[in-house]
């Protein structure tokens, strides 16, 4: 289940469950606006991967960002990931990014987005599961030979095959290029993906020196999450790099 934050201070040893980054999940609740202290807000659970961090002794200087943002790709999301060919007829098997997600069960349209960039649609002629992955059949890819070569792309569907977020909450894929903020009003950088440990979800945001840090998703740090704005205001980054 989802934790809220408290009203006044957070938790000793605040531990949230990590989200699935991608696919038609339950939406992430945001913490709402604060005055001076953070209210009550929720982060949703799911699966996890990532890598950790460990941090600067101060707090970054004042400083604009100069390094250049990622684009916010609002049209595109991506659910899953051609993880490698399945048998001789051209069959995919999938690393779906939320194993509880039936999106892709009911053959919706589909986007091929490549690792360099290239993106072109795709029709899913056939779909069935095999334990926590999906194997497919698309259109035109008919041998083993034409399935590697979809390997590592991500498997996209268009924003409106989702259901909307409910009031107050937010997909996590939403964050991304979103610009972090302490309270104080200093920028640390802007958002280039959402990852997750075993533990919880983390941001990894891009500084103005061209260094990442990551951020858990977690009340220790974050205050308030305006997806809309594109703004997640943090206490601190201390103990971070």
């Amino acid at each position: 289940m989802a934790r809220r934050a408290p009203a006044q201070s957070p938790p000793p040893a605040a531990v949230l469950t990590p989200t699935p980054v991608g696919g038609d999940a339950v939406p992430v609740p945001a913490l709402p606006p604060t005055e001076g202290s953070p209210e009550k807000g929720r982060f949703r659970k799911g699966k996890s991967k990532g890598k950790g961090g460990a941090a600067p002794e101060a707090a970054p200087a004042k400083a604009k960002v100069s390094a250049t943002p990622p684009p916010r790709n609002r049209k595109l999301v991506a659910v899953a990931e051609v993880a490698r060919p399945h048998g001789i007829v051209g069959e995919l098997r999938l690393k779906v990014y939320n194993v509880d997600s039936d999106l892709l069960l009911r053959r919706p349209p589909v986007i091929l987005r490549f690792p360099d960039g290239a993106e072109r649609e795709a029709a899913l002629t056939a779909v069935r599961q095999s334990d926590k992955a999906l194997l497919v059949r698309i259109s035109g890819v008919d041998d083993c030979n034409a399935a590697e070569g979809l390997r590592g792309a991500q498997i996209c569907v268009p924003r409106t095959a989702l259901p909307p977020p409910e009031e107050g909450e937010f997909y996590t894929w939403d964050l991304e290029g979103a610009e972090v903020v302490l309270t104080s009003g200093e920028t640390v950088g802007h958002v280039l993906e959402v990852t997750s440990y075993p533990t919880c979800d983390v941001v990894v945001v891009l500084r103005a020196d061209g260094k990442k840090l990551e951020v858990p998703l977690v009340h220790n740090y974050v205050v308030r999450v305006d997806a809309q704005r594109g703004v997640i205001e943090v206490s601190s980054v201390d103990g971070l790099d």
